[in-house]
């Protein structure tokens, strides 16, 4: 399944839960499930924007982006970890006064509806879990988020339909949205660097240099700028100094080489001559005197 299909999957799955979860509540009277039907709410709205963008971000480069859509992709992964950080921040919030007054919940309700939910969640997860995209990535993570609340759910339900240990709905919560927030936050900062051009994850900029420096006929690297457009594919922009520009084409096959090991697929060579370098500086020079020649 491609990725579009995958994320629109998802938000139909996660949005018709949402009415269904609305309805139980209301008929089982919880509160609780009420004020989650209205998170996930926020949360389908959240996968329809990032299905929307993941839309655009497939689109070829035109004379409006000439580089591309592949951002977007990225947006709609940044606008759902955001929503997913805000989400458990506002659920510990919430759940912190309960700690002191936990509520009565309808057991049985909650069992069957918590069941309803794992399923709906697991498939939505499967959907998605094949995803290369920061956007599945964010996804995956917010269907991860939901499947452990659920299963935390039905242990509840389970546990009071023999006890009247009513703390146990806040605490779980409060265990749940701690542990979704130290996953968000790195995802999140990740996202982010990439978004903000910085060099790819797991890559060495300086090392990488230095193996440029190496190579035969290579003088000098005047420039070098490593960068992914959306997590996936990484570019390259090196500009080196040859010691002639006899070399040019050799040197050229062995940079690309060099950096498609490290994974780079698109790679941009610009080449100078030594040669050319020194011939250009004496130019210069040469002009310089003159100009001076004729001011005197």
């Amino acid at each position: 399944m491609t990725t579009n299909r995958a994320v629109w999957l998802a938000f139909f799955l996660n949005l018709s839960f949402t009415i269904v979860e609305f309805i139980a509540g209301g008929v089982f009277g919880s509160s609780t499930v009420l004020a989650d039907s209205v998170h996930d709410l926020g949360d389908a709205i959240a996968i329809g924007l990032s299905a929307y963008l993941e839309t655009i971000s497939n689109r070829e480069e035109d004379s409006h982006y000439t580089l591309g859509y592949k951002r977007f992709s990225l947006l709609g992964a940044l606008i759902t970890a955001v929503i997913l950080m805000t989400g458990s921040v506002f659920v510990i919030l919430e759940n912190i006064t309960k700690l002191f007054n936990p509520q009565p919940v309808n057991d049985e309700g909650i069992l069957w509806l918590g069941i309803i939910a794992v399923t709906i969640n697991v498939l939505a997860s499967l959907v998605v879990r094949k995803g290369k995209t920061k956007n599945e990535s964010i996804l995956s993570l917010h269907f991860l988020e939901d499947t452990l609340g659920w299963l935390a759910v039905i242990l509840m339900a389970i546990i009071l339909r023999f006890t009247d240990w009513y703390i146990l709905d806040p605490l779980l919560s409060l265990v749940i949205s701690f542990f979704i927030l130290s996953k968000a936050i790195p995802r999140f900062w990740s996202t982010l660097k990439i978004f903000l051009d910085a060099v790819p994850e797991g890559v060495d900029i300086e090392q990488v240099k230095s193996d440029l420096e190496q190579l035969d006929h290579v003088a000098s690297v005047n420039q070098l700028n490593l960068w992914t457009m959306d997590g996936l594919e990484k570019n390259a922009i090196v500009h080196v100094c040859l010691e002639h520009v006899k070399h040019m084409d050799v040197c050229k096959e062995s940079i690309r080489d060099l950096l498609k090991e490290r994974g780079f697929q698109n790679v941009t060579i610009e080449v100078d001559s030594s040669l050319m370098n020194h011939a250009h500086h004496k130019r210069c020079v040469d002009e310089l005197k003159s100009l001076d020649g004729h001011e005197h």
